[in-house]
């Protein structure tokens, strides 16, 4: 079954979508020919301090720290590097290639699959991104890097993904606070029939119609079979 925004996934799930064995990068240049993949949390306890713009189409995706080196080394005290010692690139350095090369019409913008942690086992697909810049920034404590990516309304993007059906007027990003508490109050189950399998975040009045996304009174839990058929309603 093919995986559309919003679906929920364990992290079984995610990883077998990706055809990897395990994820445990949160910045996966080219994991795929034609496609790069990034983990996002904006959970409380999240290493990185990742945020969707007020636009709901934009996500700010913080770049990562060095690997720690020891117990008592803190990689939250040091730069986030572009390059190795080695001088081999880190993930931050491709994807920040990845974006010089685009501004400099050399290629276009590279193409992202977003995942983001919910709770704990709980995934959910974002989206498909375009990565369109990045800002390396002080942050008070380090340098950092702030990559942009902006929610793709380019048709062959989703083929290119092998993503479809992702119906993009509706698409604007649910907020992870409401998906989390949609979760909790639908109990992880289908709303109308109690399947806890391939489930979806899913607009009770969709966003082209006027609904929100940033409200749990508009955002529900259906599982594929009553999604579709809700789909094939609307007008």
């Amino acid at each position: 079954m093919k995986k559309i925004q919003d679906d929920i996934l364990s992290y079984r799930e995610m990883c077998d979508q990706e055809n990897v064995q395990t994820l445990q990068r949160g910045m996966n240049y080219r994991l795929n020919p034609s496609y790069s993949v990034i983990l996002m949390s904006q959970r409380t306890n999240a290493p990185y301090k990742d945020k969707i713009h007020e636009d709901g189409i934009t996500i700010e995706y913080e770049g990562h720290d060095v690997s720690k080196r020891s117990y008592t080394h803190d990689p939250k005290g040091e730069d986030q590097p572009e390059e190795l010692p080695p001088g081999t690139m880190t993930q931050n350095g491709k994807f920040k290639k990845a974006v010089e090369e685009f501004k400099a019409k050399k290629r276009k913008p590279e193409l992202v699959k977003v995942y983001e942690k919910i709770l704990a086992g709980t995934w959910s697909l974002k989206g498909v991104f375009h990565l369109v810049d990045y800002k390396y920034i002080d942050d008070g404590r380090r340098k950092v890097f702030r990559f942009i990516l902006r929610l793709s309304e380019d048709p062959m993007a989703k083929e290119n993904l092998k993503v479809s059906d992702i119906n993009l007027p509706d698409s604007r990003l649910i907020p992870s606070e409401v998906k989390k508490e949609v979760w909790k109050r639908d109990k992880g189950r289908c709303v109308l029939c109690g399947s806890i399998k391939n489930l979806h975040f899913d607009h009770d009045l969709p966003f082209s119609k006027g609904g929100t996304s940033l409200s749990i009174k508009n955002v529900r839990l259906l599982c594929m079979k009553h999604n579709l058929e809700k789909s094939g309603k609307i007008e």
